[in-house]
């Protein structure tokens, strides 16, 4: 089973946002992987999502309500296949994390184009927008293989 990570900074707007979104649509286009969600930073562990990301996911079908924030690992790196950073500055901090060993591609979530920070902008329906945009792109991809 291909296992995917999603990775922003605190793990508590775009990255558990992601793996709720793709979770659910992956299941929906019937395939069977196992996702998860971290953050670069340790500043949220433990903590729910951030609630205005939980209240725009939940106006879109979307429960983030179980989740809660953890810090990305160096055994994630290895344990992943896929590692999927929100913007830019999460991918070079998951590359330079990233062990010799480590065996997890990192990948832009949106190819070029990255998901702004609702905590800093306030536009969680943009992010949400975004974050759906991937995931039916992940999921096409991923179906197709």
């Amino acid at each position: 089973m291909q296992r995917i990570l999603f990775v922003c900074l605190g793990n508590i707007c775009r990255s558990p946002a992601a793996e709720a979104v793709f979770a659910s649509r992956s299941r929906a286009a019937g395939l069977a992987l196992a996702t998860d969600s971290a953050g670069t930073i340790g500043w949220h562990v433990g903590e729910p999502p951030y609630g205005p990301m939980i209240a725009a996911a939940a106006r879109r079908g979307y429960d983030l309500s179980a989740l809660r924030a953890r810090q990305v690992t160096l055994a994630d790196l290895a344990a992943f296949d896929l590692v999927f950073a929100m913007d830019r500055s999460n991918l070079a901090d998951l590359a330079a994390l990233r062990p010799a060993a480590g065996t997890a591609e990192l990948r832009l979530y949106l190819g070029q184009g990255e998901v702004p920070d609702p905590w800093y902008t306030r536009d969680f329906d943009a992010a949400l927008d975004l974050i759906e945009e991937g995931a039916d792109r992940l999921v096409a991809r991923l179906g197709t293989t």
